[in-house]
């Protein structure tokens, strides 16, 4: 019998953590090469436009000036981008600038100020365009599309439409109606490391970039295409990287352009942005227009969902095209609705380019429910639990549109908010002024269709251990902040029953780690999670085939003991050291490798588009947030929130808390203070930290971290997503609280003080009519 003690659910420290306070850490600022030079990006003044003539004469009398990379120059024009669908973006404009501060030439000199002081000398000369800024006005014919791929002569990149079941018989059976148009700004990701790269020419003529990225793999294939080599000859190294939260996911122009001119001058170039620079570089959350109708019968019994989006792209594709499904298809759970229509338009226009962001595609189609979804309460005298709760997706079911259900904690999620909020004395009996709401959520752990359809896993993990007793892993999953390098010591330690201490994770080098597509729609965890899994198992077999050897009892007799040993289970006297067993399985052998992989099952049906939203598992949340809005400013206070989110298996109760908390504080700041300002020619007016407002401390409310764990019977012991899923209920349950508060539905985001001044304003309008006429 074993007397293994496991480390799951146990509050662990990241194994990198040490080195990330102490300031040991390396992240590409602290990076630097013999005979590096420094690049810096010209910028274009126009927000669409012919960029006719790029001119260094000027630069080059800078001293210390090397080099100059203008459009029309060998790779500048080669389109690239995340999604093969869409590759749209080129490392310098072919021919056309396509918003402010998109890049049009880059300078390299031999220090950053020369640099600085170069790009500034640069003369572009262009023919000027109309820019196209609003959406609306993007989907009108005209002679200068954006891009060539455009849809019938108009700016728009992608058209969805899905309907499933009998919608229009739906609402005309229906006892009550909520409906609503939604309005979303653009926010971005505040990720605290700026972005930047270092491209370094070898000098066996292959190419190395060190990027801060989130996507080495995807990364990789862009480069081979713009310089046009085999991806043999580039590698890709991912060193520390200080936050992502999707804006780092994509492959960029500016890693394009550091390696053109490394090729050019033959020396390494390193590209630091500035913050005003990561605000135009953007690929944050779209701007979303939404427009909504709920239908239920009399019992509160959900009957249909109709919805439309118009999502303002940018000037490039970036993850759109999935973006557009997702806007419809995660708005379905985690309800079950029986009828169910969805029309998305994604344009381009003249403005930094939109993508993915933390929560990608489901926070703005998540708010507009949640919010109809407590009108049809209050219509109905519901209590808006309960009618979240007789429609909640059962476990092992399939949705209207082919998404397969297989674990889920919602309805624990209700119960421990509803009982730790105390809501039963809260909910309407607040005093004017202070109120409590509800929002709930529901999100994919990872896509289980890859981005390139090709029979490669998603993710393999390799493992190695030799004399010294250490676990080397290797894997290109990108740990960016959340802690997946400890995951996967975690899943390797676990499997094999010894210490995490012996591990160490090799996860950022192409060269030596084996292919992960990288650490986007929530994937790391179940995907990487299950490869590290496996490899683990695997060379658990062959100590076990050792302690067989030693013991001369069968191999599958022995299970995990405690202290590092393997013990038999029928006879907890026959106990085996790690060591020993470690050392006989060398012995004639050498070091122990193998590898675990992870390939989704197969999913989803056959429809066009079916494939958007599939994953092997998702995650539920509950969320109450307790508010309290002054009448006389607008002005909204978040006392505290109560968040439960079900992330099948706590593998570190410590990380899991960590992702909630920091999904809620991430939240907020788009509920209630963040939004992209842009003058009519579509010019960014708040780039910076100090105009674009992020909570501060002070802002942050208590967080009661609930966490419930539904144990998904195909994560990696029983684990799925918890960095993104967290992220969309906190919005709507601000704004119901807000509601329950001051009586006033808010259908703008962010609900900054004037759009909630604005409302009550209406509400007291409308009230004194009222009066009036009685």
């Amino acid at each position: 019998m074993s007397d293994y003690r496991s480390t799951v659910g146990q509050r662990l420290p990241l194994i990198d953590s040490m080195e990330k306070v102490s300031g040991q850490g390396t992240y590409i600022e602290d990076m630097s090469f013999p005979d590096m030079l420094y690049a810096r990006m010209v910028r274009s003044s126009e927000s669409h436009a012919v960029v006719e003539q790029v001119d260094f004469a000027a630069a080059a009398e800078i001293e210390g000036y090397v080099a100059g990379l203008a459009p029309g120059e060998a790779g500048t024009g080669i389109h690239f981008g995340v999604l093969p669908i869409s590759e749209d973006e080129t490392p310098l404009p072919a021919p056309k600038a396509l918003h402010s501060g998109c890049i049009v030439a880059a300078v390299a000199a031999e220090s950053e100020r020369a640099a600085r002081e170069a790009a500034l000398r640069v003369e572009v000369r262009y023919s000027v365009l109309d820019p196209v800024v609003r959406p609306r006005d993007a989907l009108r014919e005209t002679d200068h599309p954006l891009h060539p791929t455009t849809v019938a002569g108009t700016n728009l990149h992608k058209a969805v439409d899905q309907e499933f079941g009998d919608v229009d018989g739906a609402f005309a059976e229906a006892a009550t109606v909520a409906s609503g148009e939604f309005r979303f700004d653009g926010i971005n990701h505040g990720f605290t490391e700026p972005i930047g790269c270092i491209a370094v020419p070898e000098a066996n003529g292959r190419m190395s970039l060190y990027s801060a990225t989130q996507v080495p793999h995807y990364l990789h294939r862009a480069l081979a295409k713009v310089l046009e080599m085999p991806m043999h000859r580039i590698r890709v190294f991912k060193p520390l990287v200080g936050g992502g939260f999707g804006g780092k996911s994509d492959p960029f122009p500016h890693e394009m352009v550091a390696a053109l001119l490394a090729r050019k001058t033959g020396r390494p170039v390193k590209i630091i942005f500035d913050r005003d620079e990561v605000f135009l570089n953007h690929h944050g959350r779209h701007p979303t227009e939404y427009r909504i109708r709920v239908a239920a019968d009399g019992d509160g019994r959900l009957l249909g969902l109709d919805s439309h989006s118009r999502i303002d792209g940018g000037a490039w594709g970036s993850f759109g095209v999935v973006t557009t499904y997702y806007n419809g298809v995660l708005s379905q759970g985690p309800y079950r609705i029986p009828a169910f229509r969805y029309s998305g338009r994604r344009v381009y226009t003249n403005k930094p380019a939109s993508g993915a962001m933390r929560g990608h595609g489901a926070v703005n189609a998540r708010f507009a429910l949640e919010t109809c979804l407590d009108e049809v309460a209050e219509q109905l005298r519901l209590d808006p639990f309960d009618l979240r709760a007789q429609n909640a997706l059962p476990p092992n079911t399939t949705t209207l549109n082919h998404l397969r259900i297989t674990s889920t904690g919602f309805l624990e999620c209700l119960q421990q908010v509803r009982e730790r909020s105390g809501w039963e004395r809260k909910f309407r009996q607040l005093p004017h002024g202070r109120g409590i709401g509800l929002g709930c959520g529901f999100y994919i752990s990872g896509s289980a269709l890859p981005i390139h359809r090709t029979r490669t896993p998603q993710s393999t993990v390799h493992v190695k251990i030799d004399v010294d007793g250490g676990v080397t892993i290797h894997s290109m999953a990108a740990d960016i902040g959340q802690g997946s390098d400890t995951m996967l010591a975690q899943c390797v330690a676990e499997a094999m029953g010894v210490s995490m201490d012996r591990c160490r994770v090799f996860a950022r080098d192409t060269d030596t780690a084996p292919l992960d597509l990288g650490s986007y729609s929530s994937r790391v965890t179940f995907m990487a999670g299950n490869a590290a899994l496996r490899a683990g198992e695997a060379i658990r077999r062959k100590l076990h085939k050792a302690c067989a050897r030693l013991t001369g009892l069968r191999a599958d007799d022995f299970l995990r003991g405690a202290n590092e040993t393997y013990v038999h289970r029928d006879d907890d006297s026959v106990r085996v050291p790690y060591a020993d067993a470690l050392r006989e399985a060398l012995a004639d052998n050498g070091a122990l490798i193998a590898k675990g992989i992870y390939r989704a099952p197969k999913l989803g049906g056959s429809f066009k588009g079916s494939g958007a939203g599939l994953s092997p598992s998702y995650s539920y949340q509950a969320f109450v947030a307790e508010v309290e809005v002054d009448e006389e400013t607008g002005q909204v206070r978040v006392d505290k929130v109560w968040a439960a989110h079900d992330c099948g298996k706590a593998l570190n109760r410590l990380a899991v808390e960590g992702q909630i908390e920091g999904s809620v504080h991430m939240g907020l700041g788009q509920a209630l203070s963040e939004q992209l300002v842009f003058l009519n020619n579509g010019q960014l007016q708040n780039g910076s930290l100090l105009d674009y407002k992020i909570p501060a401390p002070p802002d942050t409310p208590e967080i009661e971290a609930i966490v419930v764990e539904s144990n998904d019977p195909e994560g990696p012991l029983g684990a799925k997503e918890c960095g993104e899923g967290a992220l969309a209920p906190i919005i709507p349950a601000v704004a119901n609280a807000i509601h329950d508060a001051v009586g006033v539905r808010m259908h703008e985001v962010p609900m900054t003080p004037e759009r909630v001044f604005k409302a009550l304003e209406k509400k007291r309008r409308a009230e004194e009519k009222l009066r009036a006429g009685s």
